[in-house]
């Protein structure tokens, strides 16, 4: 980690929605070695537990991002937050012809409305010098008739999201990571076999012959968050994904 990004981390709080696995826990690990005091949110205690222990020591706080009255409860008594970090979100994919719609819409809830509670809730702690990370994806730029198109919908209106934010709540900054396929558990819901399946495929397909890992993506969140002239902006880390 360069010393510019652990000189702005030093002594600040992050916290983190998904931060339990994946490329919340990949951040949340990076921030604390810059200096920062890390909250971290998830829905399971016995993950964020271990999670706590991996960081080398975080507050850990349950909720699932779906729920505002349990995303709200993350911030009672906390007495300031400097950088929110939203990577929560399953892979709730599917045809609409096959499914409900119902079901495929958590998609959104997941990606709009929870990152919504969060954000609304955490204002009146942020100071001036705050900022906000939300996560999209290359479905936005890339959509497939895999069954995706809900999600597609959703990381697009996350990019959107984003940049009125960026107007709205000024001088906050707001930007958004949007990762490509990326080596993370929310494949694991798959199953061992078809997550291989994907992933190598993924990996065949990309230029560099690869998926990307947890750690090159928080890397980019490290970026935008200690970044102060980054706002409004959209980052890929997809390694060519949205072209091929």
């Amino acid at each position: 980690m360069n010393t510019s990004a652990k000189s702005a981390l030093q002594d600040s709080h992050l916290v983190v929605f998904g931060g339990s696995t994946g490329i919340g826990l990949a951040t949340a690990v990076m921030a604390k070695a810059c200096g920062a005091y890390v909250t971290i949110v998830g829905r399971t205690p016995a993950t964020l537990e271990s999670a706590a222990n991996e960081i080398g020591g975080a507050r850990t706080m349950v909720a699932d991002i779906r729920d505002r009255k349990s995303v709200e409860a993350v911030f009672n008594d906390m007495p300031r937050v400097d950088h929110l970090v939203i990577t929560a979100g399953s892979l709730t994919a599917g045809k609409l012809a096959d499914n409900d719609p119902d079901q495929l819409l958590i998609a959104l809830q997941e990606r709009i409305a929870g990152p919504l509670y969060a954000i609304k809730a955490a204002l009146p702690l942020m100071p001036s010098t705050g900022s906000i990370v939300l996560t999209g994806g290359q479905f936005s730029d890339r959509p497939s008739g895999d069954g995706v198109s809900i999600i597609a919908a959703a990381v697009r209106g996350v990019e959107a999201l984003a940049r009125s934010l960026a107007l709205e709540l000024k001088p906050i900054r707001v930007n958004v990571i949007s990762p490509g396929f990326i080596e993370t558990p929310i494949f694991d819901a798959l199953g061992p076999d078809a997550r291989a399946a994907i992933l190598k495929h993924a990996a065949d397909a990309l230029p560099g012959g690869r998926v990307g890992t947890s750690d090159e993506a928080a890397q980019a969140i490290i970026f935008l968050l200690t970044n102060n002239y980054m706002n409004a902006e959209v980052l890929h880390i997809d390694g060519g994904g949205r072209y091929v």
